[in-house]
């Protein structure tokens, strides 16, 4: 298993440092949103890159209980001309992150989606199934930017009327590569807290130890120096945006005119345009504590952003994305 995975790290290494621009990725993007408004960034690339025909979103899963997660994934998707687009949510109680800045609720109340409630979509892992069953061999990359507990429901996953896989069979069939916000690894330190892993620990370990393909991480300390918003909710050329209004609605409670951090952002580009020439890599192993701290180990099974460009650099480029009106398609 050990000489598979390493092949297929090297297979991705040279798949994304040569990709070229007329690839199409298919992506299942997995979101937390609610507790933050990275998030609707990270949406809004994922649809600024279908528009432009890098990308091709399978579906868009919550992993997040909260009560607005679900319709909010659906106002995304339907201000961006893609109501179509299948909505999974995690149908348990934990893990709950509510949306303490009240931006949700406000795009929920005011922009048009037919996903009402969370007990409209679909389960997630049902979904993930689904989906995944459908696509060619190998096809699929998995965009994570929140907590891990979808996918480690999915590797315990059983056959079903979709696949006659258990999950992880399913993964390593379909699924060609992992790509996550997660993790923190500051400069000169050995560990760190993060929450899209301490939320749920449990699920990190297990997917963290267990996925059968290769993993990127873009960690805490890569996002929290790329600065978005500030220019958005500026932009008077933007009218009747839910990303608009997430960040303005966001920025105000938080009173911050710098810009938020946009962790969850930098996984989307790096997923469908490869870290190349954003980032640099760095090869690394965790072990994931009780408590959700991240320990570097002995060990190179992951792939982890370091920084390349210069973050305003990258500022820029992301909110130029991020500021992509809908279009035909």
């Amino acid at each position: 298993m050990k000489i598979i995975y390493f092949f297929l790290a090297a297979l991705w290494l040279f798949s994304c440092s040569t990709r070229k621009e007329t690839a199409v990725v298919s992506i299942i993007f997995d979101s937390d949103i609610g507790p933050d408004y990275d998030d609707v960034g990270a949406m809004a690339l994922l649809h600024a890159f279908a528009d432009n025909g890098e990308a091709k979103i399978l579906a868009t899963v919550s992993c997040n209980a909260f009560e607005t997660t679900a319709p909010t994934i659906n106002v995304i998707n339907t201000y961006f001309n893609r109501p179509e687009i299948p909505v999974g949510i995690l149908k348990s109680t934990t893990p709950y992150e509510p949306c303490r800045q009240g931006w949700t609720q406000f795009i929920v109340e005011k922009y048009p989606h037919a996903i009402k409630r969370n007990d409209d979509a679909q389960e997630a892992v049902s979904l993930y199934r689904r989906i995944l069953s459908v696509q060619p061999d190998g096809s699929v990359t998995i965009v994570t930017v929140g907590f891990f507990t979808n996918l480690a429901n999915l590797l315990d996953s059983s056959p079903d009327v979709y696949s006659p896989l258990s999950g992880k069979e399913l993964v390593i069939k379909k699924v060609k590569h992992l790509v996550s916000m997660a993790a923190r690894m500051d400069a000169n330190t050995t560990s760190g807290h993060e929450f899209n892993i301490y939320a749920d620990p449990g699920s990190a370990r297990k997917v963290l130890s267990e996925w059968p393909t290769s993993i990127l991480l873009s960690g805490f300390e890569i996002g929290a120096k790329i600065l978005t918003g500030a220019r958005l909710i500026a932009n008077d050329q933007i009218q009747n945006s839910p990303v608009k209004d997430a960040y303005r609605v966001a920025l105000e409670k938080d009173n911050n005119t710098m810009g938020r951090n946009s962790w969850d952002q930098t996984a989307v580009l790096v997923a469908v345009r490869g870290w190349e020439p954003y980032f640099n890599l760095r090869k690394v192993n965790f072990e994931i504590k009780e408590d959700g701290t991240n320990v570097l180990i002995p060990g190179e099974n992951f792939m982890y952003l370091t920084e390349k460009m210069p973050p305003e650099e990258t500022s820029k480029l992301i909110e130029d994305l991020m500021m992509h009106q809908p279009g035909l398609h």
